[in-house]
């Protein structure tokens, strides 16, 4: 007897079933059949389904002699069903990787539940995925098991029959069964959901719900979209046959009315000729089964009301009213958001005639963000260095508190934000102020760019479309013409920018100033920050920060982090840097207890201080971690790729500052052989820093304030020459080539 029974009902799906099949096989927990039901389709459906049941014993591939719907589907596939626990996925939708490992451990952990509920992702046509909105719901907080009394919100989240596996015996037990037609997990989750003796769930999304651009079946017009009060006749016959179940009656009706609301509503589901009668086999469920008692929202009680008394007229003329209610409060919102711009244009040009603050500074970094990168080190070095100056730092309201106390916080597109742009002095950025800005005489303007550049960069771009995703290179030299002094690490970038931003700034190579930290925090600091960051005491913790891809429209990680810190074992974690799978809105299911997710951690630099080693492919914080003398492990699997969308200005395979891992496995490999700390690992860290790191010795912001700030050019504290008179952060153990590693 398998554990699961993955039931995949399949009519019309041959585009995906091959998909949905494979994220079952793919599985890292193996006690599973799948149970394919070919429901008579007329595409490749069955062919597909026996291929699959020839490829591996625990598939089998059922042929129904005639289409019977997707309820009488998964009753069929029931009937052939062995597992402990039922599974129901549509041919059409994919499991999540190691989706059913999760799924059992979380049975193992409550006890077997009658039912566990999970989450899911809506999954869209672009590869844009977006985690249920709903799914604070299933809160793991609280007793393991439970009945729906305990937690009616449940109720709320999607009633289907995908989001939960169900114990077989329990199912068999209570005769639960699928009816033929339209919505019919309707009178299938509710039932099953107030029968069960215990409930669980889990706070994970194991399923990927496809959002197809066309041909859902409840997205057609049709008059089967009828169906759905035979399904409510039958989930109200189940409650008033079960004298026990009759507090959830008010609830029911309730939710029977929003159904009805939300089909009337849908302006694709019925045909135009039958939107009467639906009105009115509504009204008459809502008479039949009238139950007041659950709480209802004032804005719905109208709706309620005149459903009830089959006033259709009526609730057509108010849904209208509301449609143009909303049309024209998004108007008026229009002509609002016109009449600020408006204001605030002509406020700044008010403000281009007013008199320079010589000792106001602005500052900001890339997005608006909070207080960190180079521009963050110029301005806490310009409070201590410069008498009297006042500074500001752009960043959005969430960021706020970033920003030190005697610096001013400017939100962008408030007036006092175009205010300090018009009057102040200097102004300070590591990518482009407003394109808005218009450079008067006698401001300084110094930019401070984001690192040192591997990829390509400015206008090297113009013949690589990929990368470059419309960049306005016109606006682009416009920004650079109002450059007057450009930062660079090195004589690399020096080179690099001055040919793909050309104008007549004058560049200053005095180091990075973000890279100064590296050089002034000490043990006691650097363990701190690893308890912030949660980091275990004696672990070996790796920092995994890849790159952009261009040439990809969804970001996912190359690498299997959950298979890294396995292989790895107990006294290694991994702070991701990279997001995981699930992308905007929420992660897919809760990573692995040694995988620490750092994605929106503001500072790259506090997270370069908190880990042992780095591992990367082509960003640049390479040419920073260095500083740091820890070992670098580059992890390149798409090299050809990534040189044909993005191109780069020198192979950072001939050229690495560490060990260089064509895959995964080679990646194993390398940390499994303590390869990534060896010898070789520090002669080739050795070597780039050198080139790439020539000045970086944590005096590089001091340098760039007297120079810019103090106008001094001569008596600068000059950089350190050999990398062996610098003190980088100091770590509890060190390699035998005098790379600090934790054991």
């Amino acid at each position: 007897m398998p554990r699961f029974s993955v039931i995949v009902p399949a009519f019309r799906v041959q585009a995906y079933l091959h998909a949905c099949l494979d994220s079952v096989l793919a599985q890292s927990f193996k006690d599973y059949e799948i149970v394919v039901v070919d429901d008579c389709s007329p595409d490749a459906c069955g062919p597909i389904a026996d291929e699959y049941a020839r490829r591996d014993p625990r598939v089998t591939a059922l042929h129904l002699p005639r289409n019977t719907g997707l309820g009488p589907a998964r009753n069929a596939g029931m009937g052939r069903a062995a597992g402990d626990y039922l599974i129901f996925l549509d041919g059409d939708d994919t499991l999540l990787p190691d989706a059913l490992q999760i799924i059992a451990d979380r049975i193992d952990a409550t006890g077997g539940p009658d039912v566990l509920m999970y989450d899911y992702a809506r999954t869209y046509w672009t590869g844009r995925s977006v985690r249920n909105v709903l799914a604070a719901h299933l809160d793991e907080a609280g007793p393991a098991l439970f009945r729906l009394t305990d937690r009616p919100e449940l109720l709320q989240l999607l009633m289907v029959v995908w989001n939960k596996a169900y114990r077989r015996a329990f199912i068999e037990a209570e005769g639960f069964t699928f009816p033929p037609g339209y919505y019919e997990d309707t009178p299938w989750t509710y039932p099953v959901l107030m029968s069960a003796g215990s409930i669980a769930v889990l706070d994970a999304v194991c399923v990927s719900y496809r959002q197809r651009r066309r041909g859902n079946i409840l997205s057609t017009t049709s008059e089967k979209h009828f169906d759905v009060f035979d399904q409510y006749d039958r989930v109200f016959a189940f409650i008033d046959a079960r004298p026990e179940l009759a507090l959830w009656r008010p609830v029911m009706f309730r939710r029977m009315l929003d159904h009805f609301s939300a089909l009337f509503a849908s302006r694709d589901r019925l045909p135009v000729h039958s939107r009467a009668a639906f009105f009115r086999r509504a009204a008459a469920s809502c008479r039949r089964y009238r139950t007041p008692g659950a709480p209802v929202p004032r804005r719905t009680l109208l709706r309620h009301g005149l459903l009830r008394l089959g006033a259709r007229r009526t609730y057509q003329a108010l849904s209208e009213a509301r449609r143009m209610g909303g049309r024209l409060r998004r108007g008026e919102a229009a002509v609002r958001r016109a009449l600020r711009g408006a204001a605030l244009r002509a406020h700044y040009r008010i403000q281009l005639r007013l008199p320079l603050r010589s000792r106001d500074a602005v500052f900001a970094a890339r997005g608006g963000g909070g207080y960190t990168g180079s521009p963050a080190a110029i301005e806490a070095k310009v409070r201590e260095l410069v008498p009297g100056v006042r500074t500001a730092w752009i960043c959005r309201p969430p960021d706020a508190h970033t920003v030190p106390t005697g610096t001013r916080r400017l939100a962008p597109g408030t007036f006092a934000h175009w205010t300090a742009l018009a009057r102040s002095a200097y102004l300070v950025h590591d990518s482009a102020f407003d394109r808005g800005l218009v450079k008067r005489r006698g401001q300084v303007l110094l930019q401070t760019h984001e690192g040192t550049p591997l990829r390509t960069v400015g206008t090297d771009l113009l013949d690589r479309p990929a990368a470059a995703r419309g960049t306005d290179f016109e606006q682009l030299l416009r920004s650079v013409d109002t450059w007057d002094f450009s930062l660079s690490a090195n004589p690399h970038s020096t080179l690099v920018r001055e040919r793909a931003y050309p104008s007549a700034y004058t560049t200053l190579e005095y180091g990075s100033p973000r890279n100064d930290v590296y050089h002034r925090t000490g043990p006691a600091e650097r363990a701190r920050l690893r308890e912030t960051l949660g980091v275990p005491e004696g672990s070996t913790a790796l920092l995994y920060a890849p790159a952009h891809r261009d040439y990809r429209r969804v970001q996912r990680p190359a690498l299997d982090l959950e298979r890294l810190v396995r292989v790895l074992g107990p006294q290694f974690v991994v702070l991701a840097r990279a997001p995981l799978p699930g992308g905007p809105g929420g992660r897919h299911r809760a990573p692995h207890p040694r995988i620490i997710d750092v994605h929106g951690h503001r500072s790259v630099e506090t997270l370069a201080l908190a880990s042992d080693a780095l591992i990367t492919d082509y960003a640049s914080l390479m040419f920073d971690y260095v500083n740091l003398d820890r070992p670098v492990v580059l992890h390149l699997d798409d090299v050809e790729a990534y040189e044909a969308a993005r191109g780069t200005y020198f192979d950072i395979t001939t050229f690495p500052p560490g060990i260089v891992a064509r895959g995964q496995e080679e990646l194993f490999d390398i940390f499994a052989t303590d390869h990534w700390r060896g010898s070789r690992s520090a002669q080739l860290r050795a070597a780039f820093r050198a080139r790439f790191c020539p000045y970086d010795d944590g005096y590089a912001a001091e340098r760039v304030v007297r120079r810019v700030f103090l106008g001094e050019t001569g008596g600068l504290p000059l950089p350190v020459p050999s990398a062996a008179r610098r003190t980088p952060a100091a770590l509890p153990v060190q390699d035998g080539a005098g790379a600090g590693v934790t054991g």
